[in-house]
């Protein structure tokens, strides 16, 4: 991972901890912004920097997801992403809502979950420059995983990560639980 990478990696990270400290629509409430001193990260690892495999899903199954308000909602899967970490291979679905053509939505659970990370899982959001197609080659960077809204506040009804997207691996890269009193 270059020195380079790792700089805009820190420049975003300081770049969120600002809006989250005092942009009014931060999911930090506003009682406990004073306290708030930035998210806590893992440290930028290429190891978790991967190539994936996309395989496209011409006729996306709608998956219902659970969400931390219990009012389940309904994502299509659009794609699979296929890599490797650690010698093993894994995949992890990606999603998006009808008639949403924009970022790819990919939330996860892995053996950090509940542990160093938020216990409901993470998500990573995917930003395609063209539209994918089968055996495309796309890069997954879970240095980018990030906490849902509900994390810092109950306010937030945010989708679970279903079955097929929790990973039987560490992946200490992102970010961390939140460390709210």
């Amino acid at each position: 991972m270059s020195e380079d990478y790792a700089e805009r990696l820190r420049a975003n990270r300081r770049e969120k901890d600002e809006f989250f400290a005092d942009h009014p629509q931060s999911p930090i409430p506003p009682e406990q912004r004073d306290e708030f001193d930035g998210l806590d990260y893992f440290e930028p690892d290429p190891t978790y920097r991967v190539e994936a495999t996309v395989t496209v899903h011409d006729e996306p199954d709608p998956v219902e997801m659970e969400t931390t308000a219990s009012n389940p909602v309904r994502y299509l899967r659009v794609v699979t992403f296929a890599f490797e970490i650690g010698g093993e291979e894994h995949t992890l679905a990606g999603y998006q809502q009808e008639g949403d053509d924009g970022e790819i939505f990919v939330p996860f659970r892995d053996k950090t979950t509940g542990q160093q990370t938020y216990h409901q899982g993470r998500y990573m959001d995917l930003a395609p420059e063209r539209e994918l197609d089968d055996g495309d080659a796309v890069t997954v960077d879970f240095n980018l995983a990030y906490n849902p809204f509900c994390a810092y506040s109950e306010t937030f009804s945010c989708p679970l990560p279903p079955e097929e997207n929790w990973l039987e691996i560490v992946v200490p890269a992102g970010e961390r639980a939140p460390d709210l009193n």
